[in-house]
């Protein structure tokens, strides 16, 4: 019996494991690939309070120490769901079950991919999903982006303030984002807006060096680029937990700064919720706030 269990070793659910073992609790963490989250594929971090630089990889590799430092157990585990126990919580998972007094769901929300060959392996080499994130190391080259919606198009904007060159591509003939916000990108000289138009292979063996894109029409071509940021949207991996949560539209979990849930003891934190920004530092004070909300609910039992 751990007094909380931590779905997802993250930046939100490291976070809040340590916070917790801080407070006096045991704590499990459990995740089902890589300790640290995305930004593990990141190559380099500059907007992380402490660090003028520093890999995704490095800061994630001390964020887990940090963890087991302060005594958290952190195990390879992939949760299929939560059952309720006498006043207390079960977490499954494929192996067995971790009981315990409150749980913390921080299981991330993956970015849509484009589903490619070769696109994992080219992932932090060239193909990136973050403009916010990576966008900045891609000054004065010519790159590219995918998508339509006001996302893509923000960070499209974004992009374009600082490379040399940025075409725009986008499956269907028309842009799903604000008019504004289209307006905004057409003004840009630099800016090459390829409608109706798909990506159908990436080029490249250890970094990215060229997409080849098909429009509607059937017309193929070959494009030189340096980057590809995909901006898609964005998949929660939320179902597993529906008896005991609430989702939006979008499929992330309903619940607010205060990171409860509508189930006592279960409390979620960073991208997997709903919130207007998914960013690295964001995740982080979820998990704060999700781990002293646990640790004052196991205190009150």
């Amino acid at each position: 019996m751990h007094d909380l269990i931590i779905i997802g070793a993250g930046p939100a659910g490291l976070a809040a494991a340590v916070y917790a073992r801080r407070a006096g609790k045991t704590v499990a963490v459990l995740e089902k690939a890589s300790f640290g989250g995305q930004i593990t594929h990141s190559p380099k971090i500059e907007n992380y309070p402490g660090f003028t630089e520093i890999s995704g990889a490095e800061l994630a590799d001390r964020m887990t120490e940090q963890a087991l430092f302060q005594g958290a157990e952190i195990e390879l585990e992939t949760v299929t769901g939560i059952k309720a126990c006498d006043g207390m919580y079960a977490v499954l998972t494929e192996d067995g079950e971790y009981p315990c007094k409150s749980v913390i769901i921080a299981a991330g929300a993956e970015p849509r991919r484009l589903g490619l060959p070769h696109e994992d392996e080219l992932t932090g080499r060239g193909i990136y999903y973050c403009a916010v994130c990576d966008g900045a190391f891609q000054r004065g080259r010519t790159v590219g982006i995918v998508g339509g919606g006001n996302s893509a198009l923000q960070e499209a904007l974004l992009l374009a303030d600082i490379v040399k060159k940025l075409y725009v591509i986008q499956n269907l003939d028309f842009f799903t984002g604000e008019e504004q916000l289209v307006q905004a990108l057409c003004a840009r000289d630099n800016v090459e807006i390829l409608l109706g138009t798909v990506v159908e292979s990436l080029i490249g063996q250890e970094e990215l060096s060229a997409v080849r894109v098909r429009s509607n029409s059937g017309t193929e071509k070959t494009i030189d680029l340096e980057a590809l940021f995909v901006a898609i949207g964005r998949v929660p991996a939320n179902e597993a937990f529906t008896p005991f949560i609430e989702l939006d539209a979008a499929g992330y979990i309903d619940a607010g700064e205060d990171c409860m849930t509508k189930s006592s003891g279960i409390f979620v934190a960073g991208d997997c919720r709903r919130k207007s920004v998914r960013q690295l530092a964001t995740a982080i004070s979820d998990g704060a706030a999700a781990a002293l909300a646990a640790c004052r609910y196991i205190d009150a039992k």
